[in-house]
């Protein structure tokens, strides 16, 4: 297969529903050589701030010296943004390779799109031989067709509701399948609250014996003076002051300490050098994830502190949960000056629609409604219908995502932000408009 083809072929086995289990996966990778059986891997679990742990995670260990590979989910646009190693994006040649591979030794057996690409994933890192791969999670964890690997140390960022046809409906059900990634005997590091969700953590950790870290127990993040803030670390000789995140967000801090307690961890195995963290975590960069930029005739440019006519701001976040969304609220509230807030909105159907959209629907002056090319996407209508009365008179809708962002662009002025957010659908195909393909 060339690249399209192969692209085209794993996008065909979305039709076939999600089906959560390892033995396929597990039959499959032993057919193919069992590639990750020579792997070293950083597992990263949890609701939300796994994709910003990992791609801190890879930007450190890059800096540091050491060959890593990511594998990330979902993908904006296009789906060589799943695949990395150090800087370099997976090429269209080596997809085309490896899907080609995976389709031959398929033969009549049947596997799920995220089967197919983390054998992928699998099979690349191998043949290009990583000193480490970082592997996101892609739902929960005891089933997710990544957890047939042992890692180095597992990460779990957080627990909170999403996915719960899946995962359960409880706070602890749900943790209990993130709790699957842990390994008996492998430290875990975790960032999970003082509620249910720790509880079956830290019961599973101790049944497995598994070593637990907490972030604010065995480690810290201490903010300090003009954005800078102190790694606390597990063994304090590992603590370091004066760090900045380029990542914008109150919870990166948390985040990046979850990640530096991780390779404090596996420091001996795979050992980072502090200036190479320093520079790491002012190098991190996760498209879509409040994204902050400007365009002028355009192009991206750095948005200036005055307030000019010719420029339009945009803040772009995947947040699609009720978790996420309120970290995006608290974004906007403290970190982003605005005249006024343009929400530019989608989200999926099958989502707490209501908990998220009308959490933040109270800051916007105006909401223009959209749909992105999915089944699974709620009409405007129907979103506009979630809203109070009184913030109905300021809802717009369009449909499509292109005349959304038009309409937006024509309503903003110089001191106003258009914030595109709901769900990730939308912001990838807002991204790609705005600003071309993640991976070139």
């Amino acid at each position: 297969m060339n690249y399209q083809e192969a692209w085209a072929f794993l996008d065909n086995l979305q039709f076939f529903k999600i089906k959560l289990g390892l033995e396929s996966m597990s039959q499959f990778l032993d057919s193919v050589g069992n590639p990750h059986r020579g792997l070293r891997f950083v597992h990263v679990a949890g609701t939300n701030g796994k994709g910003s742990v990992s791609t801190t995670l890879r930007e450190v260990l890059t800096r540091g010296g050491h060959k890593v590979g990511l594998y990330t989910s979902p993908h904006l646009s296009c789906v060589r943004e799943r695949f990395r190693i150090d800087e370099r994006f997976i090429s269209e040649e080596a997809f085309a390779h490896q899907a080609s591979v995976i389709r031959a030794a398929l033969g009549d057996r049947q596997i799920t799109y995220f089967e197919f690409a983390t054998a992928l994933a699998l099979l690349w890192f191998a043949e290009e031989q990583v000193d480490v791969a970082i592997l996101e999670v892609g739902m929960g964890g005891r089933l997710d067709a990544t957890n047939v690997i042992t890692p180095l140390v597992s990460v779990i960022t957080n627990v909170s509701m999403d996915h719960e046809q899946y995962l359960g409906n409880t706070l602890a059900a749900v943790a209990f399948e993130k709790a699957g990634v842990i390994k008996p005997g492998v430290p875990v590091v975790a960032g999970v609250g003082p509620d249910d969700s720790l509880a079956v953590v830290a019961q599973v950790c101790e049944e497995r014996k598994a070593p637990l870290f907490l972030l604010g127990r065995e480690f810290d993040a201490i903010r300090g003076p003009e954005g800078s803030w102190e790694y606390r670390g597990i063994d304090h000789g590992h603590s370091l002051a004066d760090l900045h995140c380029r990542l914008k967000g109150g919870y990166q801090i948390g985040n990046a300490a979850l990640a530096l307690a991780a390779l404090e961890t596996i420091s001996e195995t795979l050992p980072v050098p502090g200036e190479a963290i320093r520079q790491g975590l002012l190098s991190v960069t996760w498209p879509g994830r409040l994204e902050y930029f400007c365009l002028a005739d355009g192009n991206r440019v750095e948005c200036p502190a005055d307030q000019d006519s010719s420029l339009r701001r945009y803040l772009l976040d995947g947040a699609h949960n009720p978790a996420g969304v309120e970290s995006l609220r608290d974004a906007l509230v403290s970190e982003f000056g605005y005249d006024h807030l343009i929400l530019v909105w989608a989200c999926m159907g099958d989502k707490d629609v209501a908990a998220t959209l009308t959490a933040i629907a109270p800051l916007a002056d105006r909401i223009i409604f959209t749909r992105p090319e999915s089944e699974r996407s709620a009409m405007p209508e129907q979103l506009a219908a979630i809203l109070p009365e009184e913030e109905r008179s300021k809802t717009l809708s369009a449909p499509t995502v292109k005349e959304a962002l038009a309409l937006a662009a024509d309503m903003a002025q110089g001191g106003d932000l258009i914030c595109v957010a709901g769900s990730l659908y939308l912001v990838g195909a807002a991204r790609k408009i705005l600003l071309g393909e993640v991976a070139p």
